[in-house]
């Protein structure tokens, strides 16, 4: 057995580590946000959302009111604590944030039943709107990254990352909470899709299993360092449908209408209409556009 000494050499360089290296979560003014909490958050979103679906069984209709306030009351609490330490240092006022937050809660919601709704009449595999809230993991990452953007629009960045990292491991589904996504959005299937942060994606839009909606480069400062903030990332249009495993990288668009083919690399900007094939990429410009 080993026994507890009081110069443990694991914990001497452990703790010489820390000092150097940094990386290290401590209690104090400047304690960052917690895993858990924020984990604790997006469940708390998705009871709010799918009452009776998450969270817990079936809701008698006479708690609903009550059961809704309680929730409310509980990711109010959790989400300005996770905010405040987030923001520490910076002129963010949490309160503020939260208040504005909860106003968007319904919007955010409005879009989230368009995207139910867009799975269930996109997916002939569904049998109910029930199975997709209850089944499909690209509902949980979009409610997650939906409500995640609203926080990023109020300048809040740590939080609604570590909301839409938590979905990517609950979901395989990458979606910086910077992308804007219209209503209606789809993902099908969905393990291996990763949406970057200056993407803009309009209404009924549908996306295979291991699409890249990436960047395709970025410029450096004079002392190498990425220049950060730039736009770089695709812009899609109303009604395109990204079959499995295409590539779309850099800031292009990708015009209305328009269909990618499974396993192509898209670098370019493609018109409305386009019908885009692998292995060549050329397009063809159908002669019906949707606009």
């Amino acid at each position: 057995m080993i026994s507890p000494e009081a110069n443990d050499p694991a914990v001497d360089a452990l703790l010489l580590s820390y000092r150097t290296h940094g990386g290290v979560n401590l209690e104090g003014p400047t304690m960052l946000p917690s895993r858990d909490e924020v984990a604790a958050v997006a469940k708390d979103v998705l009871a709010l959302f799918f009452p009776g679906y998450f969270g817990g069984g079936p809701l008698h209709p006479d708690h609903l009111a009550s059961e809704t306030g309680r929730r409310i009351r509980a990711l109010r609490t959790r989400l300005l604590h996770q905010i405040e330490r987030a923001s520490h240092g910076t002129d963010i006022d949490a309160e503020h944030v939260v208040r504005v937050f909860e106003t968007a809660l319904p919007g955010v919601r409005e879009l989230l039943m368009s995207d139910v709704v867009a799975a269930f009449e996109g997916d002939p595999a569904a049998r109910s709107e029930d199975e997709v809230i209850l089944a499909y993991p690209g509902i949980v990452a979009v409610a997650i990254q939906r409500v995640a953007h609203a926080l990023h629009e109020q300048g809040v960045r740590l939080v609604p990352r570590m909301l839409t990292e938590w979905a990517h491991g609950a979901t395989g589904i990458d979606i910086h909470p910077g992308a804007s996504i219209g209503g209606s959005f789809f993902i099908d299937h969905g393990t291996g899709v990763v949406i970057g942060e200056t993407c803009v994606i309009g209404s009924h839009v549908k996306i295979y299993q291991g699409v890249t909606l990436g960047a395709k480069s970025f410029p450096k400062d004079s002392e190498g360092h990425a220049v950060k903030g730039l736009k770089r990332h695709p812009n899609v249009g109303d009604h395109v449908t990204i079959y499995a495993g295409a590539t779309l990288l850099g800031d292009i668009e990708v015009g209305a209408g328009s269909t990618i083919g499974s396993n192509v690399w898209l670098l370019d900007s493609v018109p409305p209409g386009s019908a885009i094939r692998s292995p060549d990429a050329a397009p063809t410009v159908r002669t019906s556009r949707v606009t």
